[in-house]
């Protein structure tokens, strides 16, 4: 379930958008950085690992660059993650 947390604060559940409101402008960037830090691996392993370069791994998580479909399918098999996530 993509995009399916919640929080509880004193026995009442929040969305985790609402718990987090500056996290939903880089959805897809804050997605993808903590795929990558939870398969312990850096940028530059991503990067060899799914052929994308290093700095664009970098602008995605920034939310500087979109990730795209395709780019999308390629970092999710490098991470094992739902490519959904990532869009």
């Amino acid at each position: 379930m993509v995009g399916k947390m919640s929080m509880k604060n004193d026995g009442v559940s929040i969305a985790w958008k609402d718990a987090f409101p500056g996290l939903q402008e880089n959805e897809a960037g804050t997605y993808l950085a903590g795929a990558r830090h939870r398969e312990g691996q850096t940028q530059r392993q991503l990067a060899e690992k799914c052929g994308i370069p290093q700095r664009h791994i970098s602008e995605m998580e920034n939310g500087k660059r979109s990730i795209g479909k395709e780019n999308a399918r390629r970092l999710a098999a490098a991470l094992n993650a739902d490519y959904r996530a990532f869009l």
